[in-house]
């Protein structure tokens, strides 16, 4: 069948609007419908992506042809013997690595945003034709796009090909000024493309960036598909997400975690950054080689449900960090540092006690990615748990096979029955391949751990192979954990809120349950005015509570709405929740040498 010939304009940059075509060279004789996802794989909320559209028309042979909506994202033509060619105009203005984003400085364009699906012809080649701005804004411009290139020169405008509709919108285009640096990872092209402000040393980033991805294709082996990589960066002032897709990711990263000339060594900036990279760039395995069965049936119309999220996100949150550390990038010591800090965030959250990961991820549709005032209290993340789950795994096959099943040995093994096959995995299937691989019977543990809500054992698990892992009361609003810190003399105290900065006010956004506030009467979104007679803000509320006394009670004024209400609280000792790890130098040498065959790999 003739490839299907889509082309894409950034047509109004003031107006914010792209214009895509499409030609379908043979339409369906009943009359053709195209369609727009209704959500783009890797970000599992409903987008709705078609509310964008801002007209949509349809010629043949020069002449109008009648369109018909059918529903919220699906239109259909009426019969026609010869080419058809849908015209859409669509709204870009949604910045991030999940939308379709264009004004005078650049346009970025995720596939699903913008591209309709030509329905009924989704197997279809796609041919593409990528445009220049109508006006005068690309004046300089380039592209960067993992896209297969059919004549457009490198980092031009031009044609490019895909295979089918799923891979037209999985690779993500980005037209502005860039600044672009190249490199090879086991003989593979990659390269890097930056839009923002930023003087990083391109040399150092592509340097660290050749080391991280060489140790990803060591672990599971390059995809046999896998012949050319793209990292998509913007880096703005603030700002942090990113999205996998086949031969690319979308990154979202401050231009302060760039490695600036001089840089010594591998900085907490810049290793948030490179822990963003190594997330993406591990989902070229997990996730979108190696699927659940639910994602490859969807036809991104509607939900897919899975409860195997934890796999997919919270395996993938456990090695992007451990292998910049086994590619030794960082050391030991801020690895168990970041493994600290991941702890801590599943410690602080309540949710943890209602939900689990599996809960967690079948209901990301309508929880995790619309959260509100009491998510910290009902929904636990499955990419935090998630990866202190995959660490628990790890360490306990290594602990109780004597090092001769790992979870890297499940991964490979997965890789190979499920992502160079190309067969789905079932909602089970991970469960039966540990078991399998291991001899063990670990029933229990996946029924405590992903469908239970109790605690991990990671501390002892984590104790097998000489690390130390140890709590203590939060220092102030700013600790993340995974460090000691500097502990003061009295412990210090909590209202069990959160208050934070909104619009110039100070108000309390999230509510502990059980705790002083939430007992007190605090609701979220109350505006702090005073506590015992003193004006109370974010900025100076550990002052504050470093005059009181636990379990004293206290005049909290805040207003709710236009109402000024005095509450009675009391403040209480801020829990042990923050963790931090440590290598433990008393460890037996059989410890030592598991956590070095852990780390190392």
């Amino acid at each position: 069948m003739t490839a299907h010939q889509y082309s894409l304009l950034p047509k109004d940059a003031g107006a914010h609007v792209v214009e895509v075509r499409v030609t379908v060279a043979t339409p369906d004789p009943a009359g053709q419908a195209i369609a727009i996802p209704a959500w783009i794989p890797g970000s599992y909320m409903i987008r709705d992506y078609a509310r964008n559209v801002v007209s949509l028309r349809a010629e043949a042979g020069g002449a109008a042809v009648t369109v018909t909506k059918i529903d919220k994202s699906r239109w259909r033509a009426e019969p026609v013997d010869r080419a058809l060619t849908f015209v859409l105009e669509v709204f870009a203005y949604e910045p991030g690595v999940r939308g379709v984003h264009f004004d005078a400085t650049h346009a970025f364009v995720n596939g699903a945003g913008v591209f309709p699906v030509v329905v009924g012809q989704e197997a279809t080649a796609c041919g593409v034709e990528l445009l220049p701005p109508a006006d005068d804004v690309g004046a300089g411009w380039r592209v960067a796009t993992s896209m297969q290139r059919d004549g457009a020169e490198p980092y031009g405008f031009g044609r490019y090909t895909a295979a089918d509709y799923d891979e037209l919108i999985d690779h993500p285009i980005e037209m502005g000024d860039l600044h672009i640096g190249e490199f090879e990872a086991q003989g593979i092209p990659h390269a890097i493309a930056i839009r923002g402000r930023t003087r990083c040393d391109m040399a150092r980033l592509t340097h660290d960036l050749a080391t991280l991805c060489t140790q990803h294709l060591s672990l599971l082996g390059a995809p046999a598909d896998l012949d050319r990589y793209l990292f998509l960066l913007h880096a703005p002032g603030a700002g942090y997400g990113g999205l996998e897709h086949r031969w690319s990711s979308a990154l979202i990263s401050p231009r302060d975690n760039l490695p600036p000339k001089g840089l010594a060594a591998v900085d907490d900036n810049y290793c948030s950054f490179l822990g963003l990279a190594s997330h993406e760039y591990f989902h070229l395995w997990n996730v979108k080689r190696m699927r659940p069965a639910a994602f490859a049936a969807s036809d991104l119309a509607s939900e897919a449900y899975t409860e195997t999220l934890w796999i997919f996100e919270g395996i993938t949150s456990y090695y992007d960090d451990l292998q910049l550390r086994r590619a030794g990038l960082i050391d030991d010591a801020q690895y168990l540092k970041l493994l600290g800090r991941i702890a801590t965030r599943v410690q602080r959250g309540a949710g943890r006690k209602r939900q689990s990961v599996a809960e967690s991820s079948f209901d990301a549709w309508i929880k995790f990615y619309k959260q509100d005032a009491n998510a910290g209290n009902a929904i636990v993340s499955y990419y935090a748990k998630g990866a202190l789950i995959a660490l628990c795994l790890d360490l306990k096959l290594r602990s109780e096979t004597n090092g001769a099943t790992s979870l890297d040995d499940v991964m490979r093994a997965a890789w190979a029955r499920y992502g160079e096959t190309g067969e789905t995995m079932s909602e089970t299937a991970f469960e039966a391949l540990c078991a399998e691989l291991s001899g063990l019977d670990l029933g229990d543990f996946f029924d405590a751990s992903v469908r239970g809500t109790g605690e991990l054992p990671f501390e002892a698990l984590l104790r097998t192979h000489g690390v130390a892992a140890q709590r203590r009361p939060a220092l102030s609003r700013e600790d993340k954990g995974g460090t000691r810190g500097e502990q003061p003399a009295t412990p210090p105290l909590t209202l069990g809120a959160t208050l934070a900065e909104r619009d110039g006010k100070s108000v309390f956004t999230v509510v502990d349950n059980d705790g002083p506030a939430e007992k007190a009467g605090v609701a979220s979104g109350d505006q702090a005015v005073a506590l015992d007679g003193l004006a109370l803000t974010a900025g100076n509320l550990a002052q504050r509570l470093r005059a009181c006394h636990a379990g004293e009670l206290l005049p909290l004024v805040v207003f709710r709405g236009d109402e000024l209400m005095t509450l009675k609280i009391r403040p209480a000792k801020t829990p042990d929740d923050t963790w931090y790890l440590g290598v433990d130098d008393a460890a037996d040498d059989d410890a030592a040498a598991r956590r070095r065959g852990w780390l190392g790999g």
